[in-house]
């Protein structure tokens, strides 16, 4: 049988077996190359502990036991130190040099110089013995004729001291850091050495944990794997494990004991965060000796807690303030069918050796099995978690979008406790933005809640604060550099720096006090002054930065999408949404000036546009989904006849999305509140659509209105919903499109409104003098003519308010009047 010793830097896998005349074979397996190579040869059977190779595969470090314990009762083997330690030449298979000969277990890791390193005549070894030391020796080699590699040096080799008294030790190979703990009175510190190609290595962290280690016997985590040793001082010590992640996470895993039978305790700190989650799962009956240790597994942006049989607890790294955030799987949905006991190891991301069989795994979380989790899921917590997961796990493509519309589509109204279009939304734009710049993840919201009370079944979650580490580096870049930034946005309070739509929507509403007269001013782009200037906001120059700001967001989402559009978006002006688009674009900018005045303003100019630009594109991408699905069509405005089904289910996502973006004060794509209404008219009955108007979750648009209003004939049905609607309009929109309704009613709507807006002009003022000859056909109705002359002389004032109407005047409302009076007597008018 084969088995793993050992896994190098450059995915290089050290393995051993049993030959047929008792011999010990080592071979190394090339991940990249697919290729075995035969490395060394014992003559006789030994137990190997552990073995590692230098980059240049020139030198072979071995550890191993020289007896059994049956043969250690021979009197014969009394003098001979049980573990034996060497040094190999193996290009070719040369001298053997004895590091070791002690009766204490000794391990052995070559340091690995940085990728793309040309061959060096140096090696560096580490050395890590049973009695809690770890030592470096320095190795020089020459090549001789025919390329012979041999030792330089015939003496004893340089060595350093790197660590003492240490009492738990893991080897992080990809990145050359070595953890450890030292005990300090009733806790424990956590340390780590960083090694650098340059030989030189340095204490660049310290980290004070509450565990309780046990200092009688050493600890040592992927350091080569000795089965038979590692399970019997698995069995004496605590199960530890430190795991990294490429967004500058730091976690500490550790399994506890319970006095509690059928009871798991594990602690995750989160060094990065400043807290630890304590997790306490009651499990269902089984039998005691079932019950392991829990094991974890790296998988970068989760840490895995496993124990076969019974959970699968997938634990958010970057996010892991809210528990909903998490997947605790159990069931068949724990299950992973190659790893069926707990002696595994995580020697790096996304891998794990079984340590029972020697056999080295990938691990990674299926995106197929994950949205059939999300399809199946009952809870809440759940759903979210897997939603989550989808979003800013997996590398966003097209279908993976397409499957998560869908499935939003159909829960709408199951998901209780947070609304899925609003958590589509803002991690998706959190996925795409947030890999452009440095920090930008800081400064981006992730979620839209700010809170979760929900629980997880059978799960007890306690979280602690926790001191941060301390680091002592130099112009260091990649992991440090991101923690430190970490624990920077810690100390600075995290969860504010944020941006939130609360300011925002403070400043939309004060605008939208004004919204009328802002349509007004800004319909030709004149950017004329307001009356009354008493704030920065109201001047000219702000108004003229959000209106422009919300066009560059037009034109670079412009840029994005030449095809035509299915979807009948982004054809009209909106003014309404690009007041908003405007406003988030200056204020977003702000937010961002404040923490990344380093980036410059050319480049978060870029992000913001970009942000809000996606933002839009991703409501059209749910629409164009949905649109797709129920087969609609473009050109839905027919007001003639009756929505269907699926106009209908798109309408009622369309308010969905509605209530989603007013929730968190989020632009529309221009033309959306127009397609809604339109929808509203063909699928709703009139006294829905009419209260659906009032609450606001319908707003009338001149689009809309003007089409309903030219389109629909003056049938009694059709009269009592253009007469509603009509009602219903805001001054501004009324007079721009009452116009378009040629009736009676209409036109007494007008001259009525005419008339209260020019004696609300004439105030106290009274006529001096009548208007004679103003009409073509005077009538002998004198209260006609008293009102006709008296409103004459107010427009003769000049006062004019429909001046863009011109056939709206006094003859007008003389004439209506008039109109209004004979129907009303059942007379034919002339």
């Amino acid at each position: 049988a084969l088995y793993v010793v050992n896994v190098e830097r450059n995915g290089k896998i050290i393995y051993t077996w049993k030959g047929n005349q008792r011999s010990t074979h080592i071979g190394l397996y090339d991940l990249q190359t697919k290729q075995n190579e035969h490395l060394y040869v014992f003559e006789k059977d030994i137990h190997i502990i552990s073995c590692s190779i230098n980059n240049e595969r020139t030198l072979l470090a071995v550890s191993f036991c020289q007896y059994t314990e049956e043969e250690r009762a021979s009197q014969l083997l009394q003098s001979v130190s049980k573990y034996l330690t060497l040094l190999i030449e193996i290009h070719p298979i040369n001298n053997v040099r004895v590091l070791k000969a002690v009766d204490s277990c000794v391990r052995v890791q070559f340091l690995y110089p940085v990728e793309g390193r040309n061959a060096s005549r140096e090696s560096r070894l580490l050395l890590v013995s049973e009695d809690k030391y770890i030592e470096q020796f320095d190795i020089h080699v020459v090549a001789e004729e025919e390329h012979k590699v041999v030792i330089q040096n015939s003496g004893q080799l340089p060595r350093a001291k790197v660590v003492d008294d240490l009492v738990w030790a893991q080897w992080d190979m990809m990145e050359q850091r070595l953890f450890y703990i030292v005990p300090k009175e009733s806790k424990s510190t956590l340390r780590c050495v960083q090694f650098y190609p340059d030989e030189n290595f340095n204490s660049i962290l310290e980290s004070h944990l509450d565990i309780a280690v046990n200092d009688t016997q050493l600890k040592l985590v992927n350091f080569g794997y000795d089965y038979c040793q590692d399970q019997d001082v698995a069995s004496k010590s605590l199960n530890l494990q430190v795991f990294t992640s490429k967004a500058g996470g730091l976690c500490v895993c550790c399994s506890l004991v319970s006095d509690t039978p059928h009871e798991i305790i594990y602690s995750i700190y989160f060094l990065h965060k400043g807290y630890n989650k304590t997790f306490t799962v009651s499990l269902e009956r089984t039998e005691s000796h079932q019950l392991k240790e829990v094991a974890f597994m790296n998988l970068d942006y989760y840490v895995a807690a496993y124990l076969p049989g019974q959970f699968l607890h997938l634990l958010n790294i970057q996010h892991p303030d809210l528990l909903c955030y998490s997947l605790f799987l159990t069931g068949e949905d724990a299950r992973i069918d190659t790893l069926q006991n707990c002696s595994i190891r995580s020697p790096w991301v996304s891998t794990v050796l079984d340590c029972d069989t020697g056999s080295l795994y990938n691990v990674s979380i299926s995106d197929s099995a994950l949205l059939q989790f999300l399809q199946n899921s009952k809870r809440d917590c759940e759903r979210l978690a897997a939603l989550h997961c989808a979003l800013l796990y997996f590398q966003h493509t097209e279908d993976l979008e397409m499957q998560i519309i869908h499935w939003i589509s159909e829960n709408l109204s199951t998901c209780h406790s947070f609304d899925p279009i609003q958590e589509f939304i803002i991690a998706s734009l959190y996925c795409r933005m947030c890999p452009e710049t440095q920090n930008l993840d800081k400064l981006l919201p992730y979620t839209s809640l700010h809170d979760w009370i929900g629980v997880i079944p059978g799960v007890i979650c306690a979280t602690d604060i926790i001191s941060l580490p301390v680091l002592e580096f130099q112009n260091s870049k990649g992991f440090w550099e991101k923690l430190n930034s970490n624990l920077e946005s810690v100390k600075y309070a995290e969860p504010h720096l944020h941006y939130h739509s609360n300011m925002l929507r403070r400043e939309w509403r004060n605008l939208s006090e004004e919204s009328i007269l802002l349509v007004l001013c800004f319909v030709h782009l004149d950017f004329c002054l307001f009356t009354n200037q008493r704030e920065e906001r109201r001047t000219t120059a702000y108004l003229r930065n959000i209106f422009e700001n919300a066009k560059k967001v037009l034109s670079h989402l412009d840029t994005w999408d030449s095809e035509v559009r299915l979807v009948p978006l982004f054809e009209e002006e909106d003014y309404q949404q690009q007041l908003l688009m405007g406003l988030m674009v200056v204020q977003l900018k702000d937010h961002l000036m404040r923490h990344l005045q380093y980036v410059g303003k050319k480049k978060i100019d870029q992000i913001v546009l970009d942000y809000v630009a996606n933002l839009l594109n991703l409501v059209h991408r749910i629409m164009k989904e949905v649109w797709r699905r129920y087969q609609l069509h473009s050109c839905i405005f027919c007001f003639d006849e009756r929505g269907s089904a699926g106009e209908f289910a798109v309408f009622h996502i369309m308010s969905r999305i509605l209530e989603a973006a007013n929730g968190m004060c989020m632009p529309l794509p221009p033309g959306f509140h127009t397609l809604h209404l339109g929808l509203g008219v063909r699928c709703l009955p009139l006294h829905t659509l009419l209260h659906y108007i009032d609450i606001g979750i319908l707003q009338l648009t001149e689009t809309c209105v003007r089409k309903l209003l030219k389109d629909l004939d003056d049938t009694e049905q059709n009269e009592k919903l253009k007469f509603s609607i009509v009602m219903r309009l805001p001054e501004a929109l009324g007079q721009k499109v009452r116009q378009y309704w040629n009736h009676p009613i209409n036109a007494t709507l007008i001259a009525r409104k005419y008339v209260k807006l020019l004696l609300e002009k004439l105030g106290n003022t009274q006529c001096s003098r009548p208007i004679p000859e103003r009409l073509s056909c005077p009538m002998d109705f004198l209260p006609l003519n008293y009102l006709t002359n008296m409103l004459a002389e107010i427009e003769n004032q000049g006062v004019h308010p429909y001046e863009k109407q011109d056939h709206v005047n006094v003859r007008f409302v003389e004439e209506t009047a008039l109109k209004h009076t004979m129907a009303l007597l059942g007379l034919k008018y002339s």
